[in-house]
């Protein structure tokens, strides 16, 4: 059995000024990202109709997105370890306030997909870059759980705020301004974060992984537009199925590749850490059907009920409740049971009561249903995430947080790429994503996968044995007098 056992530490009482400030200018970032994903979703009729975008080529809108947010965090969460999380945050952030801009003001499509490709791809850059700046300002322990916590929240509520925003800014002014809305916010986060953020990690001094960069990112890309494929034609399509054998090529390569490589882009050892490998695990899974699921009852309340993108985006405001109140709860729920059984907890809370969705009917009276069960199943969905950070960044030096965060957020962008593709090819094939009996097919499917991966963390995730470390700006496992007193040992036995 693999434990993770922290050397103790003297608690502190709270966070300092400096951490507070740091912590709400990360995640004012991360809400932002947040929006930014979800805002233009219920924009995109419109967005085709201001553009000339056939219906059929809308979804290119989200999936060019994708392909740069998916496909680039991991390098990028690397890249932060050569040049700096602080320099690439604010790198990053610029891009996007850039990107943005250009998306507002795009007079063609083309224009259009290449401002969505360049948000991608600042986003690739920004969220891993933040996450470990996080990770790196709070010592692991109950600070650390509480930031990881409160940031679930505002990326939680934020794909929530996101839906309702682009609902409200579509109706009474543009779609454009789903776009633009982005810019004055990162002028302002660009403005401040330079006097607050400090990296205090060493940097790597050795040479980037090329070849492993250039394989996983190809192999990422891939996957995204082999499911996003599987969405609008099926997965028996030979160029489907062409694409996704490719990525599984070029994912399998990756891992021989660094395996071998004396500076891999991703230690292996690293991934064979049972807290790293299962806890991406759950990450993948939770946040993989729980978007699928937003997709899926946004499909049910405005094909099958009728109800319009503002109506749609205030029924599920209830789930942005849910999530704001199981980040708070989360650690809380961490600290009381441990990592392992929350995880294990908000996995099974969230696929009970995606289950019960398979009752909707054709009737608004079905609201009460959606409300209920969305506002539930968002505590143990974002319990779920909650506990996922924790353990996919527990044990590691600060030197590799970068990984262990990009990681953890490729997990994520892959997750939410794949699972809205894929349960809508099943949606497709049972009768189509306007029809009830194929919605409540791909929900149950949804409720299914979520319960097997609670399963396969129950079995697979040690529990994680963790004391509170002290809070502090510099490096997590080293002290001022170069001891080690955040650092983790992994014992078996």
């Amino acid at each position: 059995m693999t434990t993770l056992t922290h050397h103790s530490a003297p608690p502190t009482p709270g966070m300092t000024r400096r951490q507070v400030l740091v912590l709400v200018l990360l995640l004012a970032s991360q809400f932002m990202l947040a929006v930014d994903f979800s805002i233009l979703n219920v924009a995109l009729p419109s967005v085709g109709s201001g553009l000339g975008i056939a219906k059929a080529d809308v979804q290119w809108i989200a999936t060019t997105f994708a392909l740069g947010a998916a496909g680039f965090t991991l390098l990028f969460g690397r890249v932060a370890d050569f040049v700096g999380r602080r320099r690439l945050f604010l790198v990053g952030m610029t891009a996007l306030g850039a990107a943005s801009l250009l998306g507002g003001l795009a007079p063609s499509p083309g224009i259009l997909l290449l401002a969505r490709a360049a948000q991608g791809l600042a986003t690739a850059a920004i969220t891993p870059a933040a996450l470990s700046l996080l990770t790196t300002t709070f010592a692991e322990g109950r600070l650390r759980d509480r930031a990881l916590g409160l940031n679930s929240v505002m990326m939680s509520s934020g794909f929530t705020v996101g839906a309702v925003l682009g609902g409200v800014l579509t109706d009474l002014l543009s779609w454009r301004w789903a776009f633009l809305v982005n810019v004055p916010i990162a002028v302002v986060v660009v403005a401040v974060a330079p006097a607050l953020l400090r990296d205090s990690a060493e940097r790597e001094r050795a040479r980037l992984d090329l070849g492993g960069a250039t394989l996983v990112t190809l192999g990422l890309v891939a996957l995204v537009m082999g499911a996003t494929r599987a969405g609008s034609v099926g997965v028996t399509d030979p160029l489907t199925l062409a694409t996704l054998g490719l990525a599984a090529i070029l994912l399998v390569a990756f891992w021989l590749l660094e395996e071998r490589h004396p500076h891999p882009l991703v230690s292996t050892r690293v991934l064979r850490r049972r807290n790293v490998a299962w806890g991406n695990v759950a990450g993948l899974v939770t946040f993989a059907m729980e978007s699928a699921l937003v997709f899926l009852l946004t499909m049910y309340l405005q094909q099958v009920l009728g109800l319009d993108p503002l109506q749609t985006g205030l029924v599920l405001v209830a789930m942005g409740v849910g999530c704001v109140l199981g980040g708070v709860l989360a650690p809380r729920v961490i600290e009381t049971v441990g990592v392992r059984r929350a995880a294990v907890g908000g996995l099974l809370t969230q696929a009970l009561l995606t289950g019960t969705l398979v009752l909707v009917g054709e009737t608004t009276a079905s609201i009460v249903l959606v409300v209920a069960a969305t506002f539930v199943g968002a505590l143990g969905h974002v319990t779920a995430i909650v506990a996922f950070m924790v353990s996919a960044t527990s044990g590691l030096p600060d030197r590799e947080q970068g990984l262990a965060t990009g990681l953890a957020t490729m997990t994520q962008q892959v997750a939410m790429a794949l699972g809205v593709p894929l349960l809508s090819a099943v949606a497709i094939a049972a009768g189509g994503v306007d029809s009830l009996a194929a919605l409540r097919v791909a929900i149950g499917l949804d409720a299914a996968v979520v319960l097997a991966g609670a399963l396969l963390v129950a079995a697979g995730l040690r529990p994680v044995v963790r004391e509170a470390a002290q809070p502090t700006l510099m490096p997590a496992n080293r002290s001022s007098s170069g001891t080690e007193v955040g650092t983790c040992e992994v014992t078996s036995s």
